[in-house]
């Protein structure tokens, strides 16, 4: 079981009691129209089939709170995950009470982290084309794009989007020192 702590945050597996929680957070079409697989409406349900799910065991799956001086504030959620193509992706999103404060970054910058501990050379990721926030995340982190656009389903959209597909190579991406994550 993989937990990750940041100067903000922790990130750590998702459990059946954070079901309530997860459900409240993804109960913003915003969000859920950003993400491929995430169904709209957003149930307790939805969020108790998602933390039962099977995980691969080499890849985290991890939820992200904000470290407080009370009980930790879910935020979001980050993790890796293996493409049809055998590539590993990294997929995040952030609830909206939280957006344009950094979590995203310093949340995957730590899953970046991970991933080198895994031994994984490369990540992928992929942003919708009207989702500019998310690819400015991926290119603070280092991600170049790959030149590729290519529809990717929404669940939440019932539909095709384009996409734009990114990579970031774990022997050469940019540090982030923790001054310019806490700015992200």
């Amino acid at each position: 079981m993989m937990f990750a702590r940041t100067p903000r945050l922790l990130l750590r597996p998702g459990f059946p009691e954070d079901a309530p929680a997860l459900a409240a957070a993804m109960s913003d079409a915003a969000i859920a129209r950003n993400l491929a697989v995430v169904p709209w409406p957003y149930t307790l349900r939805d969020a108790e089939a998602f933390l039962a799910s099977p995980r691969d065991p080499i890849l985290p799956s991890l939820l992200v709170f904000e470290r407080t001086t009370g009980a930790p504030q879910l935020v979001g959620s980050c993790g890796l995950g293996r493409r049809p193509s055998g590539a590993v992706e990294m997929g995040y999103w952030i609830a909206r009470p939280y957006w344009s404060r950094g979590f995203a970054t310093e949340a995957c910058a730590a899953l970046i982290e991970i991933a080198r501990a895994l031994g994984l050379g490369t990540l992928e990721g992929a942003h919708f084309l009207d989702n500019p926030a998310s690819a400015r995340v991926l290119e603070k982190l280092g991600f170049g794009a790959l030149g590729i656009i290519a529809p990717r389903h929404s669940c939440a959209r019932g539909s095709d989007v384009p996409a734009r597909l990114m990579r970031l190579s774990l022997g050469q991406a940019a540090e982030l020192d923790e001054d310019e994550v806490l700015a992200a």
